[in-house]
């Protein structure tokens, strides 16, 4: 029996025949809008980062790890007091950090999701991001030595850029239809080594959703 298995084996291989993966396996760069993990896909492409003509950014998937606690660079800046019933408590996120050496630029990206039904999802994406871009306006109040300025306030998109001791570059999209928000941030000691580039925020934001419609497979037209 062992024999006519192995001959069969080795006819289907020659024949070409394909044996197809178990029903429901997804690949690890995408996954369905529902899924709970972040995909591979879901993350900015280096070339679309600032500053990556000096600084080469890596891959980010290769870095991510889980984030316990998914709080947005500008937090920790501002010193923007925790909420113990944040919904990032029970999302699903990871975080990739690339740090250079003191004066240089520093880099943190985050993808948070929550899983299933999209519609409940998708409304807690909004609310975070609504309150998150109420407390970076507020950053002044929670840290006296910070200056918040909003470049793009639109709905569920926002860029700024903080002054003071540390120059914060802050990138945040919400996208509810896959349940998920976005982080770029870029920030270094004042005055930075690297002079901040001549470029278009919006373009950078564009480069954050672009990966998302991509990773959560139908969560875009």
């Amino acid at each position: 029996m062992r024999m006519a298995l192995t001959t069969l084996s080795a006819l289907v291989v020659a024949a070409g025949v394909a044996v197809a993966p178990p029903v429901g396996a997804e690949p690890a760069n995408t996954c369905p809008p529902t899924c709970n993990r972040i995909p591979a896909a879901a993350w900015v492409a280096p070339p679309a980062i600032p500053l990556d003509s000096s600084y080469d950014w890596p891959q980010l998937a290769g870095l991510a790890v889980t984030a316990r606690t998914p709080r947005f660079r500008f937090e920790e800046i501002c010193a923007t007091p925790a909420d113990p019933a944040d919904p990032r408590n029970y999302a699903i996120a990871e975080r990739a950090v690339v740090t250079n050496p003191a004066g240089q630029w520093q880099l943190q990206a985050q993808v948070v999701h929550w899983s299933g039904e999209t519609w409940r999802g998708g409304q807690l994406a909004e609310e975070l991001f609504a309150a998150a871009a109420s407390q970076l306006r507020a950053c002044q109040a929670t840290n006296g030595e910070t200056s918040p300025s909003l470049i793009v306030d639109q709905p569920n998109r926002l860029a700024a850029v903080i002054s003071g001791p540390v120059i914060l570059h802050q990138y945040l999209l919400a996208d509810p239809v896959n349940s998920t928000i976005t982080e770029l941030a870029l920030w270094s000691q004042s005055p930075p080594q690297d002079p901040w580039p001549l470029i278009t925020d919006t373009g950078v934001l564009d480069a954050l959703a672009a990966p998302l419609c991509t990773a959560y497979l139908g969560s875009c037209p």
